[in-house]
């Protein structure tokens, strides 16, 4: 039977050694797009969309996010990879090249007439003991330093930007994270991340408060004000219309006037009794006072306020809405009722920026904040589009640090010792028969990695590996790939490490979907309605 066999008209099948063909292929394809990309030393790809707007990055999720992949296999690669990035926000271009490797290295054998049931039972095998091996190889830290911290934001920044921007980022990364620490929890939410297109992106900077990314809507309010009350409000104060259909109907003008006065009476009363508060707090005192509302302030509202020398904020974002409360203190207020001063926040200063059309407040000196905003600035959309991407990832990665309390030797140490590992275990008496060929065959995958980490450096990828692998077998300690010379690195001495988590899950994701792909043996181009539909709507 031929390989290709037409069932109909609208659909064929792919069977045997040809389904397998297209499965190892594809994985094999997507591998070579991104294996450019490993490492400190990989390089950029370049997206081009449709308007002719440009990406540059190399950052393995944006890629497979960004790229249009045809290929169903392909496809379904790139989803399990991104997946990872979901969870644990790194390590999507380590678990393609994982997969396309793991791919190729059964091609081998599959070659020599090995089935595929056998190889996928030695992965499985090899699978569970390289996560018991991770459990022994990873360091573990109860209290996290900071400078361990600042050498796993390291890593991972640059890994995504350049030393020139990453360098700069990596403490801004890592004080981020310690601003939002509360009782042990971490919500990445409470970072705002604000861009500022001008000047360079080496000049973005943490700011221990707030950035709103609007200002007072009324020319007559002050753009800069200290020690300030921060009101925040998810009240309406502006004029709204009845709920019900009614009409008004007057003989004279007085009695228009009085109507449109007793509408208005209805928001001015919550006005001025924020006006009122002002003044029992202020009067008196050098405090100032500043409303920041989630609803509407209309422009009489808004002029009641200046007049009063209070500067009125609206329509701000609910997660600002959240923020604030955090950074400044005090509580979100949904009635102006009954407000104390305990109700409010306090910043020692806040002032407003003008960009061309755009105003931004920044709400500074704060104390105690649990919220903070990392300012990103650039002359240009792709570089501030590379950046934020690099933060969003630098973020999880000191976040997945200080809740899994461990690190891992980075470099490609552990996928080297884990490979040593390995080909000792395969000649114990638990692995015994055919099935060493798969625990054989996810032991030589494993050093996909610090072979591309040599590659991409310039270096010559099996001299690299041999020395480093000696090195690991002589002193037995964490050796790594040295992106800058090509020799032998002793990670924990250089302080590169890599997340334990982000390792454990490309463990769990990659070698479960490469044994999904090596039992498929038949690929049908199938839908519902393969055929053409007869008189009575049914398929023929």
């Amino acid at each position: 039977m031929s390989s290709l066999q037409l069932v109909n008209a609208k659909a064929d099948v792919v069977r045997k050694a040809a389904a397998l063909g297209i499965n190892i292929n594809a994985a094999k394809g997507l591998q070579e797009v991104l294996k450019t990309n490993l490492g400190p030393k990989g390089t950029l790809k370049m997206l081009v969309g449709g308007a002719g707007q440009v990406k540059l990055t190399k950052d393995g999720r944006v890629l497979l996010h960004e790229m249009q992949i045809q290929h169903p296999t392909a496809a379904m690669i790139g989803r399990a990879a991104t997946a990872q990035d979901d969870i644990v926000g790194d390590g999507t271009t380590t678990n393609v090249l994982f997969i396309g490797e793991l791919m190729r290295q059964a091609e081998r054998y599959l070659g020599e007439g090995v089935h595929p049931r056998i190889i996928v039972d030695g992965l499985e095998k090899a699978k569970l003991e390289t996560l018991r091996f991770l459990e022994q190889f990873k360091i573990a830290q109860p209290e996290m330093s900071r400078d361990t911290l600042l050498a796993v934001a390291r890593a991972s920044l640059n890994t995504k930007v350049h030393p020139s921007i990453a360098n700069p980022l990596t403490e801004i990364v890592v004080d981020a994270v310690k601003t939002i620490t509360r009782d042990e929890r971490i919500d990445l939410h409470m970072v705002e991340i604000m861009h500022m297109q001008h000047k360079m992106s080496t000049e973005s900077r943490l700011v221990r408060g707030l950035v709103l990314d609007h200002g007072g809507r009324q020319s007559d309010m002050p753009g800069r004000l200290e020690n300030c009350y921060i009101m925040c409000l998810n009240v309406s104060l502006e004029y709204e219309k009845t709920e019900v259909n009614s009409g008004f109907f007057w003989s004279n003008a007085d009695q228009r006037q009085k109507l449109i006065d007793s509408e208005r009476q209805f928001t001015d009363d919550r006005v001025m009794k924020i006006v009122e508060l002002k003044k029992r707090l202020c009067d008196g005192t050098n405090k100032n006072f500043i409303v920041v509302n989630q609803k509407g302030i209309d422009p009489p509202s808004l002029e009641i306020l200046a007049r009063n020398n209070i500067v009125g904020i609206r329509r701000a974002k609910r997660r600002n809405g959240e923020r604030i409360p955090l950074a400044c203190g005090g509580k979100q207020l949904n009635s102006v009722d009954d407000v104390e001063e305990a109700d409010l926040g306090f910043a020692k200063l806040v002032y407003e920026q003008s960009l061309g059309d755009d105003k931004y407040t920044f709400i500074e000196g704060v104390e105690n904040p649990f919220s903070c905003t990392i300012l990103i600035k650039g002359p240009n959309d792709y570089s501030i589009a590379q950046t934020k991407d690099a933060i969003r990832d630098g973020l999880r990665a000191v976040k997945n640090t200080v809740e899994d309390k461990a690190v891992v030797p980075g470099a490609g140490a552990f996928e080297i010792a884990a490979c040593e590992h390995l080909q000792q275990y395969s000649r114990t008496k638990e692995v015994s028969g055919k099935i060493k060929l798969g625990v054989q065959c996810f032991a030589d995958a494993l050093l996909v990695v610090p072979r591309t980490l040599a590659q991409n450096s310039g270096f010559d990828a099996q001299d690299t590996l041999i020395k480093v692998q000696e090195a690991h077998f002589e002193d037995k300690k964490p050796f790594g790939v040295d992106t800058l010379t090509g020799e032998p690195l002793p990670a924990a001495e250089a302080h590169i490490w890599d997340n334990y988590i982000v390792k454990r899950q490309f463990l769990n994701i990659a070698p479960v979907l490469c044994q999904q792909l090596l039992l498929v043996d038949e690929v049908m181009r199938a839908g519902r309605n393969m055929r053409k539909p007869g008189p009575d709507g049914n398929p023929e």
